[in-house]
């Protein structure tokens, strides 16, 4: 698999993003409900399932390629779409409890059918899609319309058989766990054991088995007995890709904590604490709020980790607990507007990140519809843009850059001109190919690597 990120110059090993499609309407007054709260694919890449906040999950499934149209390599059509979740009133506490989507997680395929589990702020579902193409015809006890015949009217019997169908994709919820966080779950992650999972509210972490809806673990707890003196929030949690007792959790104040459950079944006390010492220098009214984790990636490997926080994406080695082995600036021209961000509420934002399947590159997205790549080995970076202007078929994604002052070139977009309500909080990357899928509000963009 290629390891580079963007095309312009260098090794062989590089290719340029060019786009595949785009799925969501075009208006220009977007419904809130059809804005995209979570992309992810499946285990194998051939199917990509979005969380909206109106509480649906669309899966798109992955065309065969087809032999008489060699450039469509296999586009992602709609397989699936279902209400996953609606809204709901907390009567204890006077509270609505909104339908939206805050993450999907997918099981590995085991037979014909796939689970995924998806949650909102309080309730987490299992979900089985399947397929039916053939249907049973010839009932002794009912008529093909359903209705129940006369015992005393039936002289012979049938054996019922089945005849093929068109056919049809049903999403069935199989399993509800409910009623085990107080507050808004904001992570979910399926164990390597493939039993078990986690889900990560602001201050507690929970494990569940997959059959067992009524009771669960509860595995950190950071409540203080005082309110007043809660200083940190949980904002991720995911579990080891191959050590299924362990996981690890961030939090708002920009830490790392990594557990070990075979130490204790309470795991208050991290096995690794990982963070950066904060330089005194730069230090400002906004520091703590940009330190903030918004979100925490395991590598395919196992051995490094990723967390984003406001302005970088840094890579840490499970085996450094003091400093991250990589740091990169995803929009450092942003630090002389954090006062504007601030007041418009923008420096809240929680963006997501990704690997690659080889876990060569990195993916985050940023303001303006733009997302960034980082390549590890060559340490190049780029800054794409997903819009419409840019999608016609085939055509190659051009490097966008951001003036930061001085004279602005041709190609360049001011940093005063960025648009921040246009934001990709959400992507996923292919696990084996080199396919990206961007959420932009209500827009998924789908872009793979261009073949020559």
């Amino acid at each position: 698999m290629a390891a580079g990120v963007a095309g312009g110059g260098g090794g062989s090993n590089d290719f340029q993003w060019c786009f595949s499609q785009v799925k969501g309407a075009i208006d220009e007054d977007v419904a809130e409900a059809d804005i995209i709260s979570t992309v992810e694919f499946n285990y194998s890449g051939d199917l990509l399932a979005t969380g909206d906040k109106g509480g649906r999950v669309v899966i798109f499934q992955r065309e065969p390629e087809n032999k008489s149209r060699p450039h469509s390599r296999g586009e992602y059509n709609v397989y699936s779409t279902f209400q996953s979740h609606e809204p709901e009133f907390d009567y204890l506490k006077s509270l609505e409890i909104e339908e939206k989507i805050n993450k999907i997680r997918w099981l590995p395929q085991q037979n014909a059918a796939h689970f995924l589990l998806s949650t909102n702020d309080k309730t987490i579902k299992l979900w089985k899609i399947s397929e039916r193409d053939k249907r049973a015809e010839g009932y002794n006890l009912k008529d093909e319309d359903g209705r129940l015949r006369d015992p005393f009217r039936i002289t012979a019997l049938r054996v019922p058989i089945l005849k093929p169908m068109d056919l049809m994709v049903e999403a069935s919820p199989r399993r509800i766990f409910a009623n085990a966080h107080t507050y808004h779950i904001n992570s979910i992650s399926v164990n390597s054991d493939h039993e078990t999972y986690l889900s990560a509210d602001d201050l507690r972490i929970n494990l569940w088995h997959l059959e067992i809806t009524d009771r669960s673990f509860n595995i950190v707890d950071i409540k203080p007995a005082n309110m007043e003196e809660l200083t940190e929030v949980i904002t991720a949690a995911e579990f080891h890709p191959h050590h299924c007792n362990v996981f690890v959790y961030s939090s708002s104040k920009g830490t790392i904590r990594l557990c070990d459950m075979r130490s204790s079944a309470l795991c208050d006390r991290h096995s690794k604490f990982f963070e950066e010492p904060e330089d005194p220098s730069s230090r400002s009214f906004f520091s703590e709020i940009i330190s903030s984790i918004s979100d925490v990636k395991f590598s395919h490997s196992g051995r490094y980790m990723m967390t984003r926080d406001y302005l970088s994406v840094k890579v840490w080695d499970l085996n450094m607990e003091n400093r991250p082995v990589e740091t990169y600036q995803v929009h450092e021209y942003l630090r002389s507007k954090l006062c504007s961000l601030y007041e418009n509420d923008c420096i809240f934002d929680k963006f997501e990140c990704c690997w690659n399947g080889s876990d060569s590159a990195i993916m985050t997205g940023s303001y303006n519809n733009f997302f960034r790549m980082f390549d590890r080995n060559t340490r190049r970076d780029i800054t794409l843009e997903a819009s419409r202007e840019s999608s016609k078929p085939r055509a190659i994604l051009k490097p966008r850059k951001v003036c930061t002052g001085g004279k602005r070139k041709k190609d360049e977009i001011s940093v005063d001109s960025l648009d921040f309500n246009k934001k990709i909080l959400h992507t996923a990357w292919h696990p084996a190919e080199n396919i990206i899928a961007v959420a932009a509000t209500n827009n998924l963009y789908i872009f793979q690597d261009k073949i020559n």
